[in-house]
Parts: structure tokens; sequence; C-alpha cells
């Protein structure tokens, strides 16, 4: 830990910090969160319906590929982000928008489906330059909610554990928060994911994981797919 003090002391950026942590903790076999994306886009992938329709991928961040996976499904894919996103590649299902969620005014029940991974953890917190708002995530869930067809689906994943937020960094979602971020929405699957003592990831049943302690970097991982059900209210 000594070293890393050191580097706040000098006033490194933020993501050497990071790089650097996570370096050190693959060298000293600590859990982390290495592979998580292969756990998240796989589940998205596996469960992404054929198209034609509407999409939309919400925070889609940088380097992700599902949007295009969306895309060559035959979805016109809308991406949006609050910061530019750089692709290297060209595809005439896909549609960039820069904005935040709350105030890009999409009209209700435009979409057919629903991209949210690694998302909705960070509505609010200020992470990204969004704007401070305890509840964000929640909020968002609704707008969401009121984005998506009758018949259209959310795939959602999220980090899951005890519940606990991490200041500026995101929310980890247990037997309390889970269910308020859930409602209004029926989950038609669900996936559960830990690392165990060889900091691999296995699949787990919901109690397990949910009962998890979870750090800023390693905590477990929820993926679903879900429905418009109720009132979010």
């Amino acid at each position: 830990k000594p070293i890393f003090y050191i580097f706040k002391m000098l006033k490194l950026p933020k993501f050497i910090i990071e790089q650097t942590y996570k370096y050190y903790q693959m060298k000293l076999k600590l859990p982390n969160l290495a592979g998580d994306r292969d756990i998240e886009w796989s589940f998205v992938a596996a469960n992404l319906p054929e198209g034609p329709g509407k999409a939309l991928d919400f925070g889609c961040g940088t380097g992700s590929p599902l949007a295009l996976m969306a895309a060559e499904r035959g979805f016109k894919t809308t991406v949006i982000d609050l910061h530019p996103v750089n692709w290297p590649y060209f595809h005439p299902n896909l549609c960039f928008v820069q904005g935040d969620i709350f105030k890009l005014h999409f009209s209700p029940e435009s979409f057919d489906l629903i991209i949210n991974c690694s998302t909705i953890e960070h509505i609010g917190l200020g992470r990204y330059g969004d704007g401070i708002k305890p509840d964000g995530d929640m909020e968002a869930m609704k707008v969401l909610h009121s984005l998506l067809k009758p018949d259209g689906i959310m795939l959602m994943t999220i980090p899951v554990g005890q519940d606990i937020i991490f200041k500026s960094l995101h929310r980890v979602y247990g037997k309390k928060r889970l269910p308020r971020l859930l409602k209004g929405w029926a989950v038609e699957k669900k996936e559960h994911w830990i690392k165990n003592k060889q900091n691999r990831w296995i699949k787990v049943d919901e109690e397990t994981a949910l009962n998890q302690k979870p750090a800023k970097s390693c905590y477990g991982l929820g993926c679903f797919v879900l429905r418009c059900e109720g009132d979010t209210n």
C-alpha cells in the first residue's frame, strides 16, 4: 500500500494509480475484477434477441462491442454516453448521441431492446462528470422503463454483494437496494458470479452472491434479462 500513497502524493493521474493497483493485484494473486467484461459481455451476447427493431445501448463506455452486436442482429442501435466514442468501424445500424439520459428526452416506448451493461451503478455519483443524485440509479431505471416497449427486454449487468456505495465510484447491490432497483421489472432470467480462491469467476446462487462482502476492486456480478412489469414508483 505505501507505493500508492506515494503515487497520490506525486499527484499522478488517477488511471495510472488504478492500473498499477490492478497490476499488483494480479501479481500477488489477490481477488480482483479481471475477466468481469468476459462474464458481462458473454451474458449480453447470449441473450440478445434477433432484430429488426430499435435498440438503446445505455452508457456504452469505451471499447464495448455490445452495440455492434445488436446492430449485427438487425437492430437500429442508438448509443448514448456522457463522453465521446471513437469506433474503429462504421456500421449503418449504429448512431451515437452524446448526452445525459435525463436530458435527451426520447419518446416513450421507443425501444425494443435496452443494453444496460455495468452502467446503472454509476449514475448520480459524479464519477463521469454527471451531477450528484443519491438515487440517480433509481431515477434512471424509471426513465429506461418508460423508453422500453411493452414487449421489449432490457439486458442489465451490475455489481452485487452486501449493500454498499463506494463514494464517487459505484454502488454494489444487495438485499436492500437490489429489490428497489428491480421494482416494476419482471426478471425473466438471472445469473450471479463471484471470484473463488483461485481468482476465477464461478456461477453461484443469488443468496451466496448477495452475502459476499465487496471491496472497491472485487465484488460479485449480477446479470439480468428484464421486462417491464408494473409501476416503478
